[in-house]
């Protein structure tokens, strides 16, 4: 029982994470620990598994996949997604500098976390690291596209936004930015539980996690190393996202009005960057919620290294 209660908590956890644009839930599993009992329970999801199934042999599947990880893990996940959906949309609207800068600080923290479990620092971990930095760098400058509620093309969101939200220093959220789909799929249908909307979502974000699972199974027990100093790269681009300090660029019309979606809201093309005033009372907040994210990781850390002694 102590045990699922820990995982149900570190489920929660990363459910947070993977309703916020820029955050990894697996981030999240990697720091606490569960990351490749996770990828190796979902693996194991197979022929196998099914004939086991409809066979009547429930025992068996719930040993196959590790039923005892995954159930107290995903059902945290779940919870954590409906409970913060609504408290994230009224927190972006009313401080957003404070918001993100919290997330700033738990971002930054993760980058030494997830590097120290490095084992052999060398000339291919670096090159690693420096590619994984500029392939989220370059993410991070991507423009969003429009907002799509087709049936296919929300499968598509939840293929790609679930191998996102497993793989850490990727943001499933983010991902979801650049589909277009973040507001309809984490903010308006989570907390409304639009099933119309999150159903194909769901089906294709099981899709997503099983075939991918495989493969990054794999790639981690092959390139341990070199793995780990990509995805360090990855958090650390992704910094650029979570920056607080940024104004939204809207998209324009062919005779330069603001284009709208068809919830009245103004299409985000990207965003500027700038560096705020450093006197301010608002820096000064913003700098104490960053320490407190970075707090924030290493009594995650502490809590993660403890239970899993």
């Amino acid at each position: 029982m102590r045990n699922s209660i820990l995982l149900f908590f570190k489920g929660v956890a990363m459910g947070a994470a993977n309703v916020i644009p820029g955050v990894s839930g697996g981030t999240i599993a990697l720091l606490t620990g569960i990351f490749n009992p996770i990828i190796d329970a979902i693996k194991n999801v197979n022929t196998t598994t099914f004939k086991m199934f409809f066979k009547g042999d429930f025992k068996g599947v719930a040993e196959q996949v590790n039923l005892k990880l995954l159930i107290p893990v995903f059902f945290g996940v779940f919870v954590s997604l409906i409970s913060l959906a609504k408290l994230f949309k009224y927190l972006f609207a009313a401080y957003p500098i404070y918001i993100w800068s919290f997330f700033f600080g738990l971002i930054l923290a993760s980058v030494y976390f997830v590097a120290k479990q490095i084992k052999q620092c060398n000339l291919s971990t670096i090159v690693t690291f420096v590619i994984g930095t500029a392939i989220a760098l370059s993410i991070s400058f991507m423009t969003p596209a429009s907002e799509n509620s087709s049936t296919m093309y929300l499968m598509l969101c939840g293929v790609v936004a679930a191998c996102s939200m497993i793989l850490p220093g990727l943001s499933g959220s983010f991902v979801l930015i650049l589909l277009g789909n973040y507001e309809l799929v984490m903010i308006r249908s989570v907390s409304s539980l639009d099933w119309s909307i999150l159903a194909p979502v769901a089906v294709g974000a099981v899709i997503g996690l099983v075939a991918f699972s495989h493969l990054l199974s794999w790639v981690f027990k092959k390139y341990h190393d070199q793995t780990i100093s990509l995805l360090s790269g990855f958090i650390l681009g992704s910094l650029c996202i979570l920056w607080p300090w940024k104004r939204k660029l809207y998209k324009l019309g062919m005779n330069g009005e603001v284009l709208i979606k068809k919830s009245g809201e103004k299409v985000v093309e990207g965003y500027q960057w700038f560096m705020p005033d450093m006197m301010s009372t608002e820096f000064m907040i913003a700098t104490l919620c960053m320490i407190v994210g970075v707090v924030s990781i290493v009594a995650l850390e502490k809590f993660a290294g403890s239970s899993n002694d």
